[in-house]
């Protein structure tokens, strides 16, 4: 048996209540914030920030789940309830909000060293920016959970997640100890 959070239960009830043009976009996106926070900070830390992320790049995932090529049992279900304007609406909203300071500790000056030889090796900035910022269809990495960042790379490492085969191929070169560095070096920044 699969056990799903109550809160998605939630979410999924909430958005399966009304028809998606009888809900005002804030409406929808009060939703979305049973799990990535009502204040842009997630409460499980797994959860990625979406508050000030890329218009481009949520829509993207959503578009991604509710296509089957990336896969959770809380997004899948809500992604396929969601049209294609719904998505580029909620993701504009998201997109237009301030990002929220998860007050991270910075790395230490050794795991940021191992971390910027690790871009060298692997380039991250030539797609994320030189501050890891993002743009858009880019993710913002700058200031994510490291627990998201850990177990999207883990995902991205097994191919489990699937919509970017580049990054897969990238994670499965750099070696672990080179992702972890740069994992809290970016959720430090």
């Amino acid at each position: 048996m699969i056990s799903v959070p109550i809160r998605v239960v939630a979410s999924l009830l909430a958005f399966a209540a009304l028809p998606a043009a009888a809900q005002s976009i804030e409406e929808q996106a009060q939703v979305c914030g049973a799990c990535h926070g009502e204040n842009g900070i997630p409460q499980d830390k797994k959860i990625p920030v979406i508050w000030g992320q890329h218009q481009g790049y949520t829509y993207i995932q959503l578009r991604d789940y509710k296509r089957g090529t990336r896969k959770n049992e809380q997004m899948t279900p809500i992604a396929e309830a969601l049209d294609r304007n719904t998505m580029l609406a909620l993701a504009e909203y998201f997109s237009l909000k301030s990002w929220p300071r998860l007050d991270q500790p910075s790395a230490d000056p050794a795991t940021a060293a191992k971390a910027q030889r690790a871009n060298v090796a692997v380039n991250c900035t030539a797609c994320h920016l030189g501050e890891y910022q993002g743009d858009g269809t880019v993710p913002r990495l700058a200031g994510q959970s490291a627990e998201y960042m850990a177990a999207t790379l883990a995902q991205f490492r097994t191919r489990e997640r699937a919509n970017n085969p580049g990054m897969s191929d990238l994670a499965i070169a750099t070696p672990e100890d080179d992702l972890a560095a740069l994992v809290t070096y970016l959720a430090g920044r």
